[in-house]
């Protein structure tokens, strides 16, 4: 469950850190955004001479959250953080040309395949 202004790791190499979101997409009303849902944010904390700046405002998708999530399955699945991957302006595909940690299946099932290829372990 991730909402406005959530803090959120970045896991991926734009030099980004900490992300902070400010709006959830996906309608008006729409509250909290969950694994595989864009959110719009800003950088909070990030490395010098990268992709990304401290307070640039950019897209990103939620990889790992810490409120469980019930499968069709029955299995429920839950992180240690929340953790967002940094698009490239309004597409689907990541910024960055590596993903850190592991990665929910959901991020696939909702149609971003590029970052479930990069990514280390798929769960």
């Amino acid at each position: 469950m991730i909402q406005p202004r959530s803090m959120l790791k970045v896991a991926d190499n734009t030099g980004a850190k900490i992300l902070q979101c400010f709006h959830v997409l996906g309608g008006s009303k729409r509250k909290y955004a969950q694994l595989g849902d864009v959110i719009v944010g800003t950088i909070k904390k990030a490395e010098p001479r990268r992709l990304v700046k401290k307070h640039d405002v950019v897209r990103a998708v939620i990889i790992r959250q810490k409120k469980f999530l019930r499968r069709p399955t029955g299995i429920y699945i839950r992180f240690d953080d929340n953790a967002c991957v940094i698009l490239e302006g309004k597409t689907k595909a990541p910024k960055g040309g590596r993903i850190l940690g592991p990665v929910a299946r959901e991020v696939k099932e909702k149609g971003f395949e590029k970052i479930a290829a990069l990514a280390e372990e798929l769960i």
